[in-house]
């Protein structure tokens, strides 16, 4: 149980959780998981942490798609936007890298949802560890993480 299942559970929500084994050896954790548990790409999201150079932020994006620095920046409200160092991302969210989730987070982050995420009727992010994905609807996502929507990509 992780605390990304443990935040829906408590919204109570409706979700899924799919786990498929991760091979350590893979670093392209997104494509992994779409492959793995044969769900298309665009629609499962990566969260991303960004630094907005006051603050640490989320970016949620379709896992085939680059996030867009500037965009990212100005949903935000802020001049810039960079990828945060991993291991500051790992010790603001209290997950390792390929498992970041946007639920259940050790400091909650501000957090911008992209619009592409209601094209559908559920979409798929990192349940909170590698090989563990929890599937959801949209708006919950956008809901339990108090996300903007935006065009970020």
């Amino acid at each position: 149980m992780t605390p990304a299942v443990r935040a829906a559970e408590k919204a109570r929500i409706a979700f899924s959780l799919h786990k498929y084994s991760h091979d350590p050896k893979n670093r392209a954790y997104g494509e992994e998981a779409a492959d793995r548990l044969g769900f298309p790409a665009e629609q499962m999201f990566k969260t991303l942490v960004v630094d907005l150079g006051v603050a640490l932020a989320v970016a949620i994006v379709p896992v085939p798609e680059k996030l867009n620095l500037k965009a990212c920046a100005s949903a935000f409200g802020a001049k810039r936007a960079e990828m945060a160092d991993p291991k500051h991302a790992e010790r603001s969210t209290g997950y390792i890298l390929g498992g970041i989730s946007p639920l259940g987070q050790k400091k909650r982050l501000p957090t911008a949802l992209h619009a592409s995420a209601f094209d559908y009727d559920a979409v798929y992010v990192s349940a909170g560890r590698r090989g563990l994905e929890i599937e959801l609807a949209p708006a919950d996502l956008e809901s339990l993480t108090n996300a903007v929507v935006a065009t970020l990509v």
